[in-house]
């Protein structure tokens, strides 16, 4: 892979821009990588920090000054930020070790402006901001238009795409039922009005889907939640159809997505409440300016959106069934053709999607398929392109991390493929990741108990080598809705992560994923999904929880070193893949059905084996 030179597009780019700030009387802007909802995945057209520096990762901020500028990303980036963004533009900066904050205060002089778009930020980033450059004499600017758009020639226009209604029978709730839950707990705070921006939040409440961000079944919109159970929705009206319109009712008052910030102003007096994580710098600023009555609380719909009721959990189940089906027969025909050489990333990643829309239902895929082969491999959050595709070659190992999108559920997965005959070390690292995921797979905690207390379970093996991983274990996934889905998270608590310390709730669907990662030389990840689900033990006095797992597809069994496995771990593994079978099976022709025996037979734990 090769880095960008100075005199690229990006040069050329990160010139325009600072030649639009200083028409402005800038000195410098903040580029994140957000959106008006603060969404995790952005549509084209929000994509700022993208067209500026060349990054093409899902989280990361950009900084420029007249002179100096910076890109800011965490642990799973720091590799591919430097293969991605020139470093003679850019510097580069790791967080949480620094942020935009210190970066800017150490290289900002007195009496410099530097702007920022208040709907792209947090109001508790901006006031952060703000005090940083005060302190030296700076003075952070909240701009009316972004001035990256301007310097953007050939913008993409948000998606003018319809929106469609989610019916009942797979959210297993109305959206009447949803609207009265919210309207409920703002009468139990006394409030008048909840603000909800976040676009997954707005599709579960009113049971609608869109396509407007890609891989994530969204439509751009806001909406305003009132006590009295009635709403106001925001969005394009060349959105809504007369099917949408008949299935939200006359209780739910539509407007233009414009008209929304003038519509803060309505609620003068109101007690307002606002979720700081999720809502904009500039909301609040509205808000504050009508006169409204601010209290910062989570958006209401995201508790009751992560607990999963039966038909959900339901339908969640079975795509995963069908979805098992489609992985397990592209890890049959990578086994089969990889080893012939002449297969790469790009195709693999095509491959597999073809596999998953032969077996029906696909909307979309839940995120870009992570196809990494060697040292791609240790990538964690590696993203193929024209560029950057590799061959996968005999010798090494393929990582394939990929979801699909289906209106009964979301799924995620990752198999760790090794192509020929693996290293000793590939083995041992691989075990020790299994092992990992096993002790998390088994797991069995008291109800109130927290992602930050279960996260050693996966990385106690590979520590014990004195390694580790830069991600966290596990992420919270919705139904038909974001594979990246709060509030829960299995994660270390250091650095603030979100959701590390909310409880965990039978109900939640979680990522089960450690990894480990060689860089310059492969990368290894095991990945299911599990369901918080009750646990009865006989003689318990605590009320308990643990996970089921729900992703079936065999996990490579030449990768791993039985010797290292207790007997408790291989009769999991075992009991795994006859599960991996029973379910996937009878929807495979018998060609398939013969390899997936295969694949999922019990260990070999015979003396010969065990001294492999």
């Amino acid at each position: 892979m090769s880095s960008p030179v100075p005199g690229s597009i990006h040069a050329e780019r990160l010139a325009r821009v600072r030649t639009e700030l200083a028409a402005r009387g800038l000195d410098g802007f903040v580029v994140p990588i957000s959106d008006e909802h603060m969404s995790e995945y952005v549509g084209d057209y929000a994509q700022r920090m993208a067209w500026l520096t060349g990054f093409g990762g899902s989280a990361g901020t950009a900084a420029v000054l007249p002179e100096k500028a910076a890109v800011f990303v965490d642990g799973r980036y720091t590799v591919q930020v430097r293969d991605q963004v020139d470093g003679a533009l850019f510097d580069y900066v790791g967080v949480p070790q620094s942020s935009v904050a210190e970066w800017l205060g150490a290289h900002v002089s007195a009496g410099q402006k530097v702007g920022y778009d208040p709907w792209l930020h947090s109001i508790d980033w901006a006031r952060g901001l703000e005090k940083a450059l005060t302190a030296k004499g700076a003075e952070l600017v909240a701009v009316d238009k972004n001035p990256v758009d301007a310097a953007w020639d050939d913008q993409p226009a948000p998606s003018a795409a319809v929106v469609t209604v989610h019916d009942a029978t797979l959210a297993g709730q109305s959206a009447v039922e949803k609207r009265e839950i919210i309207a409920d707990w703002l009468k139990a705070n006394s409030l008048d009005t909840t603000v909800m921006t976040a676009l997954d939040s707005i599709a579960w409440t009113f049971n609608i889907r869109g396509t407007d961000v890609s891989h994530t079944p969204v439509g751009l919109a806001f909406a305003l939640l009132h006590a009295d159970a009635t709403a106001d929705l925001f969005i394009a009206p060349e959105k809504i159809t007369d099917a949408v319109r008949a299935h939200l009712g006359n209780s739910v008052r539509i407007h233009d997505r414009d008209a929304f910030e003038g519509a803060l102003a309505d609620l003068a007096g109101k007690k307002v409440a606002v979720d700081p994580d999720r809502a904009v710098a500039a909301i609040f600023t509205a808000l504050e300016a009508t006169g409204a009555k601010i209290e910062r609380h989570r958006d209401p719909a995201v508790l009751p959106k992560a607990i999963k009721n039966d038909v959900e959990l339901g339908g969640t189940r079975a795509a995963h069934v069908r979805d098992g089906v489609a992985v397990s027969r592209f890890l049959k025909w990578t086994e089969e053709v990889a080893p012939q050489g002449g297969l790469d990333e790009l195709g693999a990643a095509a491959k597999l999607r073809e596999f998953r829309e032969q077996g029906g239902g696909l909307k979309d895929l839940s995120f870009d398929t992570i196809s990494a082969a060697g040292p791609n491999g240790a990538l964690p959050h590696y993203k193929v392109d024209e560029t950057t595709n590799r061959a996968i070659e005999t010798g090494t190992l393929y990582l394939v991390d990929s979801g699909g999108q289906y209106a009964d559920g979301t799924t995620d997965i990752t198999r760790t493929i090794a192509i020929g005959t693996p290293t000793a070390e590939m083995r041992r690292r691989f075990t020790q990741v299994l092992k990992g995921h096993i002790a998390l797979a088994t797991a069995r905690f008291p109800k109130g108990t927290r992602g930050s207390q279960l996260d050693i379970l996966a990385r106690q093996y590979l520590w014990a080598d004195g390694v580790d991983y830069a991600h966290g274990t596990g992420h919270g996934v919705g139904t038909y809705l974001a594979v990246h889905e709060g509030p829960q998270r299995i994660a270390k608590p250091a650095g603030g992560q979100a959701g590390t310390e909310e409880p965990l709730h039978a109900g939640m669907i979680l990522s089960n994923e450690p990894g480990y990662y060689k860089a310059g030389h492969f990368g290894i990840r095991i990945e299911n999904l599990v369901i918080v689900v009750p646990q009865s033990i006989t003689g318990a006095e605590e009320e308990m929880l643990g996970f089921e797992t729900i992703t079936f597809a065999p996990i490579a069994q030449n990768l791993v070193d039985v010797s290292l496995l207790s007997a408790t771990e291989a009769d999991w593994l075992d009991a795994y893949h006859a599960a991996v079978f029973d379910k996937l099976a009878p929807g495979m022709d018998e060609a398939t059905r013969g390899w997936l025996a295969a694949a999922c037979a019990p260990l070999d734990r015979t003396p010969a084996a065990l001294a492999a």
